[in-house]
């Protein structure tokens, strides 16, 4: 059973008092406002080393090789459990060891976005892809500390809610660089965009000077060695500790291997990229911010745990629903409610994944253990969608579709392991 005492947690704001605030308390606390706005800071940074930064490139017209070169700069989203005991080993100012690291790494990525901005993509590629990798480097910095400091700050009552809101920031940050990214770069340049877009970071600096730095009762490494080693022995000595492993690798596979080819599908059974753009782009946009919120609401009552049984089934559901859409074909209403249901579990699920990473982690090493399970996650996305499209091309759409949902099985039966219904049920008595 994975490590979960609901309400029980340092700085959770209610301990004190001996009384628990109710939903709508929870809802709007400030702890949630910080959630929302570190999730935004952390979005908004993505794309502007990807497809910002790709479009920017094309419009100067630096070879295509290159650009697509380029995506490397993001190997610091990957690899940024390596320089995450340095997070959790020191602590810089008085603002405490969380606080601390973010007030300098936000700095530092807004001077990195500024930087980037000032590159020049024709004349010196390469000094881009400095530029990007410092903004790259920093963004995946300020993630971890982020990761940490919603672990340590929000209850385990709240972490699902908490998980909600920050992935509904990081989504709204998102579409902010990307979307109003590309479209003020018709208007004033990709130069001012870049200026425009490290002040867009000046909230979440604000946010960081205001809030309160998280207790750790359990204390914080005394060595380097101790925040480096410590991490993986605590966790490993758990007896449930590969399981939990596979759950994580295994749990959203088959929806990340279904979402990797639907706008071909979308295409190829005639769909207008109008149609796909008004209906999957921003409704869908809309429909994963509700679901998100709205499994966050649901984790309140049901508890982590029994939440990811059931969004968990809701996600086979929805990605099945795409094997029936590919039966009826090119109509608009099909799609809407195909798009409906999937984004809203995908919402739910994100939600419930991440408040599950982030309980079993010990927070005397919360930066670690978290950024180490985090990166774990992304294994699937860039493994399991790789066969995709050889895959629908010799299966057909619908038996795709049906293999994606039979694969999401084995991630539903892994949770027997990692996190009985059992324990979902006692987690929700002890709240």
């Amino acid at each position: 059973m994975p490590r979960q005492v609901a309400g029980k947690v340092a700085c959770s704001g209610f301990e004190t008092s001996g009384k628990k605030p109710g939903i709508l308390g929870m809802v709007f606390s400030t702890r949630m406002l910080v959630a929302f706005i570190m999730g935004y800071a952390s979005g908004l940074p993505l794309l502007l080393t990807l497809s910002v930064l790709q479009a920017w490139m094309k419009d100067a017209g630096v070879d295509l090789a290159v650009i697509g070169m380029m995506a490397l700069v993001g190997l610091p989203y990957t690899l940024k459990f390596v320089w995450a005991p340095f997070m959790d080993r020191f602590t810089l100012f008085r603002m405490g060891r969380r606080r601390g690291w973010l007030l300098i790494l936000q700095i530092c990525l807004m001077g990195a976005i500024v930087f980037l901005g000032f590159s020049d993509p024709a004349g010196h590629p390469w000094g881009i892809a400095v530029a990007a990798f410092a903004v790259t480097f920093f963004s995946a910095s300020q993630d971890i500390v982020i990761d940490a400091y919603r672990r340590e700050d929000l209850s385990d009552a709240e972490l699902g809610l908490g998980a909600s809101f920050y992935i509904n920031g990081y989504r709204i940050g998102m579409l902010l660089a990307s979307g109003g990214g590309l479209i003020m770069a018709d208007h004033i340049g990709f130069r001012a965009v870049y200026l425009i877009m490290a002040a867009c970071l000046l909230p979440a600096v604000l946010t960081t000077l205001m809030a309160k730095e998280p207790g750790v009762p359990e204390g914080t490494p005394k060595t380097l060695k101790e925040a480096v080693i410590e991490p993986l022995t605590e966790y490993f000595r758990r007896k449930e500790a590969l399981w939990i492993l596979a759950f994580i690798l295994l749990y959203k596979i088959g929806d990340t291997m279904a979402s990797a080819m639907t706008t071909p599908f979308y295409l190829d059974i005639g769909f207008t990229k109008t149609q796909i753009g008004a209906v999957v782009k921003l409704f869908g946009f809309w429909a994963t911010v509700f679901g998100s919120l709205l499994g966050g609401l649901v984790m309140l009552r049901l508890g982590i745990v029994r939440s990811l049984w059931v969004f968990g089934i809701f996600q086979a559901l929805s990605t099945a629903g795409f094997a029936v859409l590919a039966r009826i074909g090119s109509s608009v209403a099909a799609l809407s409610g195909v798009i409906a249901f999937e984004n809203l579990s995908s919402g739910m699920g994100t939600a419930a994944y991440a408040a599950f990473m982030a309980s079993i982690t010990n927070k005397k090493f919360t930066a670690t253990q978290y950024a180490l399970l985090s990166s774990l996650m992304g294994v699937p996305r860039v493994l399991a969608s790789a066969p995709t499209g050889f895959l629908a091309k010799h299966m057909g759409w619908v038996h795709f579709f049906i293999a994606c949902t039979l694969i999401a099985i084995p991630g539903m039966l892994l949770l027997l392991k990692s996190a009985s219904w059992s324990a979902g049920r006692q987690e929700v008595q002890s709240a």
